[in-house]
């Protein structure tokens, strides 16, 4: 059978699994126990490429399965091969999934090098599955599978490991995808569930190379269909690549981790995205702002509660070793307020907020939207009233619009920076970020790829002394305010307050100096 899966999976707070287990059981549930062999090769080549490649035990029958990613959060590509009950464990065999695109893809990793399959870890999980209609907009027929139970990576050896599975799946069967989004919407506010994107295969792998954290997930450039997407796909194409670098973060913060630079490229993710709802609303004239207003603040909220350990983590201990340089009294400004920190809600607690989790959900849903079969012409004017999907050619035209609206926002707002109030000069760094952003967004729409040294490649190098300049700026700016807070524990504390006072005309004067660069640069939406 050949499927492409849409579906949802969460993870189970350990206090929450009973509720969930009898709110699963208000219909009828089948359980099943799922007993499953993953291979790869040595070098993990099916990993690398996103591949999964399983025997699976289901009740007493075996089922081959070949899984690999789609192309967006929700989607995967999947084949299976029902192999009967037999009862010993049948050989794995690739070959079972030829004539298949998902087949052929294996067929090709598998054939580079002739790597030969083994097998890399075990599954043993209790299912149970319960099929729910979504009645309303939206309808649909879902399954929902709560497996429990564990991964296990060198099986019988001195060195086995193991990992709980404590999950909740939602996987499309027939209908719109939307049903599935208000299902998933529902049961992760009723039992604080959280989206993962970690599957049993990743968690074996793991455990194989006992590794405790990842390498966090970098922003990419979106992946458009085709050479001229109307309104509706830029917009879709350009959320999933914001997903596509906040959900793997998102994932690892909300299970437990406090890595650094995972919680800073989750910040990055969801500055992004903003940038993306803000500027591409215009291209769903139907929902597209309205879309952008509810889903605003609970980014926000996570925004700045994430950006509030880091101001105290990062931008303080940067300041203190120059500080000390300057002669500074030794003050520890983190002890000082150790209270207040305390007090703060963790990355997990951030991550796991019903408000953010909904909108993580919402957004997926966005991506995944079925397309309208026709589009009808599409309306010229930016402003327009019009409910029809806006097509290719004026969505460029409203681009270079925006674009260009930016730019020169950017210039006016350097050449009286030096005048302007603490809040006002924060605005034009977000300012110029937009602009990055959506610059890095649109380029592949006007004939651009990414580092190579294009008109896109220089207008954005541009940009980076500005960015450069306002981000040291920006951080001495938090950092004299947290020093301010501080000075009213320990007196200590003004020392530093008066340095970055000082610092403050010379370091204004310097960002209107690099914005003013701007204006040489370029503007690669100009020439097509």
């Amino acid at each position: 059978m050949v499927a492409m899966e849409i579906e949802f999976k969460f993870c189970i707070p350990p206090g929450r699994l009973k509720a969930v287990e009898a709110a699963l059981k208000r219909g009828t549930v089948v359980r099943t126990r799922l007993q499953a062999r993953y291979f790869d090769t040595a070098d993990q080549r099916l990993a690398a490429d996103g591949m999964v490649l399983r025997l699976r035990k289901e009740g007493r029958r075996w089922v081959q399965t070949v899984k690999a990613t789609g192309d967006n959060a929700l989607h995967r590509l999947e084949h299976n091969v029902d192999l009967g009950t037999t009862g010993p464990a049948p050989g794995i065999d690739p070959q079972r999934h030829q004539g298949t695109p998902v087949g052929e893809r294996l067929a090709k990793l598998l054939a580079e090098g002739g790597a030969a399959l083994v097998e890399r870890q075990s599954t043993d999980i209790v299912r149970l599955t319960r099929d729910v209609r979504v009645t309303g907009p939206g309808g649909a027929v879902v399954e929902m599978a709560l497996d429990v139970g564990k991964v296990v990576a060198h099986a019988g050896t001195p060195e086995q490991r193991e990992s709980p599975v404590c999950e909740l799946e939602l996987e499309l069967k027939r209908g719109d995808v939307q049903g599935l989004v208000s299902l998933a919407r529902r049961w992760s506010q009723q039992h604080g569930l959280w989206f993962s994107t970690v599957s049993k295969a990743e968690r074996g792998a793991r455990l194989l190379a006992a590794q405790e954290t990842v390498e966090a997930v970098k922003a990419e450039t979106p992946r458009f269909a085709g050479p001229h997407p109307d309104g509706m796909a830029i917009r879709q194409a350009v959320v999933a690549s914001c997903l596509a670098q906040m959900l793997p973060n998102a994932s690892e913060i909300a299970a437990g981790s406090t890595d650094e630079e995972q919680i800073h490229q989750l910040r990055i993710g969801i500055r992004r995205l903003r940038t993306a709802l803000r500027e591409l609303a215009p291209l769903d004239p139907v929902s597209g702002a309205a879309e952008a207003a509810e889903w605003e603040p609970p980014l926000v909220d996570a925004f700045r509660a994430l950006g509030a350990l880091r101001d105290r983590e990062q931008v303080v201990t940067l300041a203190q070793p120059r500080l000390r340089e300057a002669g500074a009294p030794d003050f520890d400004s983190l002890a000082a307020g150790d209270a207040a920190a305390a007090d703060a809600p963790s990355p997990a607690d951030i991550v796991r907020a019903p408000a953010f989790q909904n909108v993580l959900v919402s957004l997926i849903g966005l991506t995944a939207a079925a397309r309208p079969a026709e589009p009808a012409p599409a309306p010229v004017a930016e402003d327009t009233s019009s409910s029809a999907p806006i097509g290719a050619n004026a969505a460029r035209r409203l681009l270079r619009k925006r674009l260009q609206r930016l730019h020169k926002q950017v210039l006016r707002d350097g050449e009286r920076f030096e005048s302007l109030d603490t809040e006002s000069q924060h605005r034009v760094r977000k300012r110029l970020k937009r602009l990055r952003y959506l610059a890095e967004f649109v380029a592949p729409l006007f004939g651009e790829k990414k580092d190579d040294g294009g008109a896109a490649d220089r207008y954005l190098k541009a940009l980076r002394p500005a960015q450069d300049a306002l981000g040291a700026f920006n951080d001495e700016a938090v950092a004299l305010a947290l020093y301010r807070e501080a000075a009213a524990r320990d007196a200590r504390a003004w020392f530093a307050v008066g340095w970055f006072t000082a610092r403050r005309d010379t370091g204004a004067k310097d960002c209107r100096k690099a914005l003013a660069k701007i204006e040489d640069a370029a503007r690669f939406w100009k020439k097509s």
